[in-house]
């Protein structure tokens, strides 16, 4: 009888396996953290919330996610011919100012965006805010004192609110510096409110937050700009060589570098230098 060899038959299987840099991780942190401000966001202006806090640095498009869900919902809103649900209150605002917005919004589908408004050191504003946002089912907030704004406007000096509130703020609420009466105000806001921390901390995240909106965004950062030349990339390459000596490491500064690029594809790093740039020597 022969003897057939068997020889066991190889299975190959080709498998790509993507290795992530330690920037790609980064970025799929960041990425991750403004998925969950979209989240936050929708279920603020859904009623499903109370309340939120985003904070972070300026120029990372903190208010950007808010308002695409804000523009939404008021699309809906504008076809049928409503009132719009939703305001957004930028700038500074006393203790009245505030308590009069609440009440034109005081309905549990409003929504109110207080985006970098400057509320946090008045004392009259956060105690209203406490009110507004308290955790008991009724939130009463009352304002005592005589007021020509109040009769003017026909506002009560005592009602209900029942909207949602979103803070967008470059504000660090952990900040030791502050006096401690406002942060006894700023830790009870915060306990009332689900708090998000975008966690860019450094200029490398600074950066990395920029490069994620181009690999992520569709078309790129600079879609809009019609680029052919490369030019995006070495956007991205100049701000990171020059990220100490930048005003500012933001998405705006990478638009505003991407205009000079449109006026002057020859001398744009010239005009950056010129116009987004500390001087050499001048102490940081």
């Amino acid at each position: 009888m022969d003897v057939v060899e068997y020889i066991p038959s190889v299975v190959t299987t080709d498998v790509t396996t993507e290795v992530k840099t330690d920037d790609d991780l980064a970025m799929d942190r960041i990425a991750s953290r403004f998925a969950v401000l979209d989240e936050m966001s929708a279920a603020c202006i859904n009623g499903d919330i109370r309340a939120m806090i985003v904070t972070g640095p300026p120029g990372v498009g903190k208010s950007y996610g808010v308002e695409q869900q804000l523009a939404k919902e008021n699309l809906f809103t504008t076809i049928s011919g409503k009132r719009e649900r939703f305001n957004i209150v930028k700038g500074a605002m006393s203790g009245i100012g505030l308590f009069a917005t609440l009440y034109k919004y005081s309905d549990s589908r409003n929504v109110l965006v207080f985006d970098d408004c400057d509320i946090w050191e008045d004392q009259d504003a956060l105690n209203i805010l406490k009110g507004a946002l308290d955790s008991g089912k009724r939130r009463r907030i009352s304002w005592n004192k005589d007021s020509r704004l109040l009769r003017a406007e026909d506002v009560p000096h005592q009602f209900d609110f029942n909207g949602s509130i979103i803070f967008i703020t470059n504000l660090d609420f952990s900040d030791a510096k502050k006096s401690k009466k406002i942060k006894a105000h700023l830790d009870a806001l915060q306990s009332r409110c689900h708090y998000l921390d975008l966690t860019i901390d450094t200029e490398r995240d600074k950066m990395l937050r920029i490069k994620q909106v181009h690999r992520d965004a569709e078309g790129g950062l600079f879609c809009d700009y019609y680029f052919e030349n490369n030019e995006a990339d070495q956007i991205l390459d100049f701000m990171l060589q020059n990220n100490k000596r930048l005003r500012e490491v933001s998405l705006r500064m990478a638009l505003k570098i991407a205009d000079l690029v449109k006026i002057s594809e020859l001398n744009w790093r010239t005009l950056a230098e010129a116009t987004c740039m500390h001087r050499q020597g001048v102490k940081l």
